[in-house]
């Protein structure tokens, strides 16, 4: 028998409830600020909720920035977190391939990431997991519940020294073939929607043994 759908995203957005939670404008992009986007943690704190945010560590290509918005909101993630420096700019190009994304996922421009995660971590308790080929935890061995912000680099160079040293867990996706790595957008769909099953779909010990 197939398990009823439960009302709430693992970013802990009520579906009927995405047309207030985030401010859209007439070009169809949602809009948070930093400030906006603590206040929304503080209310998931009080509401003893578990929020879920993706930070995209400078990806400079419309069209994976486009890709990751739309895996975000297929995944449930609260928002996507960019610098506000170095960075692609939510354009016209972003919100056509993010089918939708951008009207329901606000992207939020950050001027000091370090001191954005620091904040996160110390102020909101939440965990911080960023992605490097060179981690010695696989994605799946790491636990991605409870409040969580996970974090991907940018393309070719990944995150910065600073991001990465500001993450509490670097895991890394198995890489089983000749190729060393996947296009950001494909590991963002990856890392979240392991997040997702984790969250959601939490196995049990007896549902283990089948």
């Amino acid at each position: 028998m197939a398990k009823p759908r439960r009302i709430k995203t693992p970013g802990n957005r009520p579906r009927e409830a995405r047309a207030n939670a985030h401010s859209s404008s007439s070009t169809g992009i949602a809009r948070l600020t930093e400030e906006g986007l603590f206040e929304r943690l503080e209310e998931a704190e009080e509401a003893g909720e578990d929020p879920f945010l993706l930070i995209l560590d400078g990806v400079q290509d419309p069209h994976n920035l486009g890709a990751c918005l739309r895996t975000a909101e297929g995944a449930g993630v609260l928002a996507v977190v960019v610098p506000r420096h170095h960075a692609a700019p939510v354009t016209e190009t972003v919100v056509r391939i993010s089918c939708g994304g951008a009207a329901f996922v606000p992207v939020v421009s950050v001027g000091n990431m370090a001191r954005f995660l620091e904040k996160l971590r110390e102020d909101h308790g939440v965990r911080v997991v960023g992605t490097a080929d060179e981690a010695n935890c696989g994605l799946y061995e790491c636990e991605l519940t409870g409040p969580l912000a996970m974090i991907l680099g940018a393309e070719g160079e990944g995150m910065r020294r600073l991001t990465k040293e500001n993450c509490d867990v670097l895991i890394r996706i198995p890489m089983l073939g000749q190729v060393p790595c996947l296009n950001v957008s494909n590991a963002t769909a990856v890392c979240l929607y392991e997040a997702l099953r984790q969250r959601e779909f939490p196995v049990s010990p007896n549902e283990a043994d089948f």
